[in-house]
């Protein structure tokens, strides 16, 4: 999956040019693309907002279901339009808009408002707005010649971590277990790997993709642009591969963090760094479920984080472990290949439509838009997150007036409900009893939810049976259930997931007074401040922290990039004031989690009924972030320095 140089070129920088020759391609490419991308895109080019107008009236919220209906001469003036834009010099003028208008533009493609607040995230996330410029802030003459930073992690947010630290001027080394960038997706090798955010908004807001070649990521596509991107802005040569980080030890004299590191010639060493920042993530601390016997098992085991990609399940006898996203992913992709497929579902999980997941390709004209059309890529990548986004929040607080069906926490939620188990029944017609195993007892959105790539398609093929019996034990041949009987098969695959709490990892982290962090934070019960630091460990940030996974839509891509903002403005104040350290206060710290804790039992994982991995085993919310994500980024813009306690300076 991993290669070792760019496998084309990418990004943001190489944004097409704004004329254009007419061709059969840029007219084929006016007439596949969707209505309300090419609206938005032709408005930006030419300010022109009576068009706007003139199609508000027939284009409806997404929420509806609807499509839009505006009249075919209509549609034919846009295109026309559109196409003399692209191709008259002087037409259209690539320029940053009003912010008024910005709200109008997106407010009529997506047919509901979008109020001012959110514009600057959107415009920023979408990369039709500017980055941060660290550039010219003070900081930048005073960093201090010997600071150096480790990033524990190469992954999505390890490396923009990286090339944003670079851009603000911070030293660094980074460091990770593999032999190459990606993280998850160098890892995530199963059949059917990919990601169920949409493609064009699963990529660096600064560094856009225009190379997809499927609506939602294939696994080896992200590797392909995670390695690619890490060529370009010339971090490799600051990345340590195949050495793992055992140990962090506070040094509150020197004001340094010891670590020691394995390199992947066994030899241990100790290093100093002024701070450090995790950005290891959850989705690579796999293990195998604690099922009685599981290794006494004589055929082929496999996990889907571990998978053997020389293995070949043709024509063989397969038992499934687990129906959560890696499971949808992996049963659909092998179905046609082996004999017999039997998936255990310990748990069931909600099913929507998502009739662009898998491997649905982008049309190739829409490719050509995306490649040569200005600005279509950023209004396309703005109209997907915008689908999958903070739209979705009101439906997962629950309504303590809501009297209706108990499977349901409000009548958004429950309409979501209805959604999903019309879905499920359209799909399963004629199979009372997969209907009747497959749905769900808990709200939807109470845990993350499946995107159907072919996964209620799959149980209606002759080969595949659902087994929803416990499972008692694995055996040297295959599978007992409570009730005694055994299975026999040739492969079992184990798509269990991960052990998503134990956000301290297998690190060892020792803080101010040898406070442990691991042992404070145990398997299952993390406690941070902003789901980034933690009192009495000084200079460590941790990017998907405590309480900031994005649990109700939208990409990890856009919290990840909010917490480095967030940590290079700390790094920065630290800078400004002379000190060496920070860390936020217990007070605050408590404060904060009193907050956020108030607002998680208000949400849908908090139901009784809710099984996930959000929550511990106290019923606390330890993974999600309970309120917006446009709260997060805008608390992200600037840390409440009174927070925190700055030391080695007057202020300390």
């Amino acid at each position: 999956m991993a290669t070792s140089a760019p496998s084309r070129d990418i990004g943001a920088s190489d944004a097409p040019h704004l004329t254009l020759q007419d061709s059969p391609e840029l007219r084929r490419a006016l007439a596949a693309v969707d209505l309300p991308v090419l609206l938005m895109t032709y408005v930006h080019l030419s300010h022109d907002e009576a068009m706007l107008d003139k199609f508000a009236p027939h284009i409806p919220p997404l929420s509806t279901g609807q499509q839009p209906t505006a009249p075919d001469d209509l549609v034919a003036e846009l295109r026309e339009k559109m196409r003399h834009v692209l191709t008259t010099p002087g037409a259209g003028e690539e320029a940053e808009l009003p912010p008024a208008l910005y709200a109008k533009i997106m407010s009529v493609g997506m047919g509901e408002p979008i109020e001012a607040e959110f514009v600057p995230l959107l415009l920023e996330q979408s990369g039709l707005g500017p980055q941060p410029d660290y550039s010219a802030k003070p900081a930048r003459n005073k960093i201090p010649a010997d600071f150096r930073m480790l990033i524990i992690g190469a992954g999505l947010s390890g490396m923009a971590a990286a090339i944003k630290l670079r851009e603000a001027g911070y030293d660094y080394v980074v460091v990770d277990k593999n032999p190459e960038v990606g993280g998850t997706w160098y890892l995530a090798r199963y059949p059917g790997a990919g990601v169920d955010t949409p493609s064009y908004f699963y990529s660096y807001s600064f560094e856009l993709n225009r190379e997809w070649t499927t609506y939602s990521p294939l696994g080896h596509e992200m590797q392909d642009y995670l390695v690619g991107v890490s060529h370009k802005y010339g971090i490799r040569d600051k990345i340590r591969f195949e050495t793992k980080v055992t140990t962090l030890r506070w040094d509150d004299a020197a004001k340094l963090w010891h670590v020691t590191l394995i390199g992947k010639d066994g030899v241990e060493q100790t290093e100093s760094f002024n701070a450090i920042l995790t950005a290891h993530g959850p989705l690579h601390r796999w293990e195998w479920p604690k099922i009685p016997g599981l290794h006494d098992f004589k055929g082929k085991l496999m996990h889907s984080a571990a998978w053997d990609v020389d293995f070949d399940v043709t024509g063989k006898k397969v038992a499934m472990i687990g129906t959560g996203a890696s499971g949808a992913q992996i049963g659909p992709s092998i179905a046609p290949q082996v004999d017999e497929l039997t998936v255990y579902m310990r748990s069931r999980h909600w099913v929507l439509p998502a009739p662009l997941a898998g491997a649905v390709k982008v049309p190739e004209d829409v490719r050509w838009a995306v490649r040569h059309i200005p600005r279509f890529t950023e209004y396309m990548r703005f109209y997907v997150y915008w689908t999958a986004s903070d739209g979705l929040w009101p439906g997962l607080v629950m309504d303590p007036e809501w009297e209706g069906n108990p499977t349901a926490i409000s009548f958004a939620n429950d309409m979501a409900r209805q959604w999903a188990q019309g879905h499920l029944e359209a799909k399963l017609a004629g199979r009372p009893d997969l209907i009747e195993k497959l749905t769900p007892d808990s709200p939807v959105f109470s845990k993350r939810p499946i995107m159907d790539a072919g996964w209620f398609d799959m149980f209606m093929r002759d080969n595949v049976k659902l087994e929803d019996r416990q499972i008692e034990r694995i055996t040297p041949r295959g599978i007992r259930t409570a009730d005694g009987e055994e299975q026999e098969y040739d492969v079992i695959i184990t798509a269990t997931g991960y052990t998503l709490k134990k956000l301290a990892g297998d690190l060892e982290i020792i803080g101010l007074n040898g406070r442990n962090l691991g042992e404070e934070w145990g398997d299952e019960d993390p406690v941070g401040y902003f789901g980034t630091m933690a009192p009495g460990f000084p200079n460590y940030f941790q990017i998907h922290g405590p309480n900031s996974g994005p649990n109700h839509g939208a990409g990890i891509n856009l919290l990840a990039e909010a917490q480095i903002h967030y940590i290079i403005e700390c790094l920065d104040e630290m800078v400004e004031r002379g000190a060496s350290a920070m860390e936020p206060l217990q007070e605050a710290t408590d404060q904060f989690n009193e907050v956020v804790q108030a607002q998680a039992q208000r949400m849908v994982w908090a139901h009784p009924k809710a099984k996930n991995n959000f929550k511990n085993s106290k019923g606390r919310i330890v993974i999600s972030w309970p309120f917006r994500l446009l709260d997060f980024w805008t608390r992200s813009r600037k840390p409440e320095f009174d927070h925190f306690r700055f030391t080695g300076s007057k202020d300390g």
